[in-house]
């Protein structure tokens, strides 16, 4: 499914913004700037599909992908620090989570954190959120290629027990966008959930 064609369809503000629920989707969540348009590139094999940028907070509305008229990738407006009145930020969250709540055609969400740093507050916020309200999704940890073997052996161990101390147990894959480590993995797990 990665190998088609793959185009950006449109940015929707809000939850009624959104392309017709045709298709599966799977949204990718995280902190302002840790890596997710990178890694839709690096799934897509096409290094300018989605826009990156050194600015946090840049993405500010949902972007839609068609992946080879498969399914939607969805990147979602990053959390946390961005140059962005407070209000702003408030009203991100809730079109993002009356986004998460209902939209009937999403499949998974992929929530991307530094392989580097352990799971900030507003992560480990989002896992209980996301656990409290059984909806399907992994933990991606990016920038693995930074991490030498042992040191990404003690973050992964560091999150799993993050985790089992909300009793949580979902899949933790690592990656890296650049060196393209873990990135076929990431893509298996999403077609488990989109290719029926």
């Amino acid at each position: 499914m990665y190998n088609g064609p793959a185009k950006f369809i449109t940015s929707a503000p809000r939850l009624e913004d959104c392309p017709p629920a045709t298709l599966p989707e799977v949204c990718f969540a995280g902190r302002s700037n840790v890596g997710k348009s990178s890694l839709i590139n690096a799934l897509t094999n096409k290094k300018r599909l989605a826009r990156t940028s050194n600015v946090p907070g840049k993405t500010q509305q949902m972007n839609y992908y068609n992946i080879t008229d498969t399914c939607y990738f969805v990147d979602l407006p990053g959390y946390g620090y961005a140059k962005v009145p407070i209000r702003e930020r408030e009203r991100w969250g809730r079109n993002i989570r009356e986004y998460l709540e209902n939209r009937e055609t999403l499949r998974l969400i992929l929530h991307v954190i530094d392989a580097r740093h352990n799971p900030t507050e507003l992560d480990q916020d989002f896992f209980y959120w996301m656990a409290t309200n059984q909806m399907p999704f992994c933990v991606l940890m990016s920038k693995a290629d930074k991490l030498s073997n042992n040191k990404r052996a003690k973050s992964k161990a560091a999150l799993n027990k993050v985790l089992a101390e909300m009793n949580i147990e979902v899949p933790i894959l690592m990656y890296s966008s650049d060196s393209r480590f873990g990135i076929e993995a990431v893509q298996k797990l999403i077609e488990e959930f989109v290719v029926t």
